[in-house]
């Protein structure tokens, strides 16, 4: 009940919009009821009647023509519309729920989408979210417009013969019994068919994203079996499903074949023995329809409603994923005035069961400096500059930029006056103008093209097929590894922030596209801190400041010169590689 009730502020805005469909919904429902009247006049007051031939084609001209603009004329409109409605508001429901769930992703820390494959997430903003419009369109309309056409029939029958109505309605109570049993398993059935389908997804996009390992491993026929096992697995849970579904529906549509047998063997009897004329027991017969039809879309309604609300769990449980970064409810706008960082006392680490990463690290960037961070692979150098921006939250001590606890400030205010140029850049599907234009959207032309060229990323876009409108391809694969960190690169350069990162900026490079490069960095990081991750020691020689960093620890901290006079951590890993 707690997630429908999650799910009805969704509905709340268009409750008016769902009155009205329900209001048309009832007038197109309603004017079939006349169906058997009418039927029931032709053959009593028409075609058995004692009257002249001329009589009976009168009546029957004028019965047709009423029947024509009831049927067509005024049926049609109510019919367009309600459809029209009912679509309108499940569109309008799923458009604003993709939207909250886009939106609350986005929030999300990157621990949360470490530990999930991206096809799961995408499955239940989907497929799932797709699911939950039976919530809306059958559990808030085609419910109730079928309960209203069953009192409708119920009520015309009874008017018509009482003891016939209770031989009608007598198989109703089992009914009940029928759906209270079969349906307690069909819920776990469809939330198991869900979670297979979102496995196979998963696996799907990540290893359509790998296909280059694939394909260079010769691992095809590896990669078909493993697929099969997991398509394997969502066929075996969807047949338990169809299985259980075929079950419920071959019972229900049993037990509804009783009761017009029942009707037949007694509406027989009255009618032979004078008590019911053909027309009344013809009419009674097409009611008996009327009411088992909408009878047996509830049943269906409910196998409908059971999945739906499978998945409704499933999408909900994404949108109530709690925030492990989030803005304290006083936080305030960074204010940055030099670009002073500190690091105090941090120790981190990525779970509460593992051990940390980062120990007790103490440390001060001066406004303007250029801070390295060395060390082996493992140590925690991304992991510390990971901290700055809020990626993830420290468990121990404070970091703060001149001044201020970057906790106790809006991670977007944070975040605009920090530059990131990552180890693996992620460019986007599109054109390499769209791609750039991501360090401002608002930049004109010119901003652009001014930072591709400090990136020296220009020349190289202008050679392409359609320069700056060049599609890249998903993740920029039509593009090398040094052109799509030169892009990267010209991002940060468009958003010219006060505080830069750089994470490995050059490692895709060549060595002449990287000195180049360095020449730019060197210029860009003018009158910013700057904090650089680097594993070739020779492009940091000339930071203000070098830190060693091993097992989450600070054990070296100088210039190049001081720590190669040392000849500690520095000195050893710095001669290996000139080795």
């Amino acid at each position: 009940m707690h997630t429908l009730r999650l799910y009805l502020r969704f509905v709340k805005p268009y409750r008016w919009l769902v009155a009205l469909t329900l209001l048309i919904g009832m007038l197109k429902f309603a004017i079939p009821m006349v169906t058997p009247l009418f039927l029931q006049y032709a053959i009593d007051d028409i075609l058995l009647a004692d009257l002249s031939r001329d009589d009976k084609l009168s009546r029957l001209a004028w019965l047709v023509g009423i029947s024509f603009v009831l049927f067509v004329v005024i049926r049609y409109p109510i019919e367009y519309f309600r459809q029209y409605f009912a679509q309108l508001t499940t569109s309008r429901i799923l458009f604003d729920l993709r939207n909250k769930l886009y939106a609350h992703l986005q929030r999300l820390s990157l621990r949360f989408y470490q530990e999930r494959k991206s096809g799961e997430i995408i499955s239940r903003m989907i497929n799932d979210s797709e699911q939950t419009k039976s919530i809306v369109e059958t559990g808030m309309m085609n419910v109730w417009l079928d309960m209203f056409t069953l009192m409708i029939a119920l009520g015309i029958m009874l008017s018509m013969n009482v003891v016939l109505t209770l031989l009608s309605i007598v198989i109703l109570p089992f009914y009940g019994i029928a759906v209270v049993k079969l349906y307690r398993r069909l819920r776990s059935y469809a939330r198991a068919r869900s979670a297979a389908l979102a496995d196979m997804q998963g696996y799907l996009n990540e290893h359509v994203v790998g296909i280059p390992v694939v394909k260079s491993f010769t691992l095809e026929k590896y990669e078909q079996k493993q697929f099969g096992i997991r398509n394997g697995k969502f066929l075996e849970r969807a047949l338990a499903l169809t299985r259980w579904n075929a079950l419920t529906n071959g019972i229900v549509n049993t037990l509804t074949e009783v009761a017009p047998l029942i009707v037949l063997l007694c509406g027989g009897y009255y009618v032979i023995e004078g008590n019911l004329t053909v027309g009344g027991f013809i009419a009674f017969y097409s009611y008996l329809d009327r009411m088992y039809t909408p009878l047996r879309r509830l049943v269906n309604a409910s196998t409908e409603l059971t999945q739906a609300s499978a998945s409704l769990e499933r999408v909900m449980e994404l949108l109530g994923e709690p925030l492990q970064v989030k803005d304290a409810k006083d936080a305030g706008t960074l204010e940055l005035k030099a670009g002073r960082i500190e690091y105090r006392d941090v120790s981190f680490r990525y779970k509460d069961e593992s051990d940390d990463v980062l120990r007790n690290v103490d440390l001060t960037i001066e406004p303007g400096q250029t801070v390295a961070f060395v060390g082996a692979s493992g140590g925690g150098k991304s992991s510390l500059i990971g901290l700055l921006p809020r990626f993830y939250d420290i468990r121990e001590g404070r970091i703060l930029i001149d001044g201020q606890d970057v906790s106790r400030v809006t991670q977007i205010s944070l975040r605009a006056n920090i530059g990131m140029v990552l180890q693996d850049n992620i460019l986007f599907s599109g054109s390499v103008r769209e791609n750039v234009l991501l360090g401002d959207p608002d930049a004109s032309e010119e901003q652009m093209i001014e930072a591709a060229r400090r990136a020296n990323a220009h020349d190289f876009i202008m050679g392409l097929p359609a320069g700056y409108d060049t599609e890249i391809g998903e993740r920029g694969v039509k593009l090398s590894g040094g052109q799509k960190q030169r892009i990267a690169i010209a991002r940060v350069f468009l958003k010219d922030p006060p505080i830069l990162v750089l994470d490995e900026a050059t490692s895709a490079l060549d060595l002449e596209s990287e000195h180049l490069i360095q020449e730019s960095l060197s210029s860009l990081s003018d009158n910013r801190t700057t904090l650089v991750v680097a594993h070739r020691l020779s492009t940091i020689t000339h930071a203000d400041q070098i830190i060693v960093i091993e097992r989450g620890e600070i054990v070296e901290r100088g210039t190049h010169e001081q720590l190669m006079q040392r000849e500690g951590a520095y000195a050893r890993l710095y001669n290996v590689q000139n080795l």
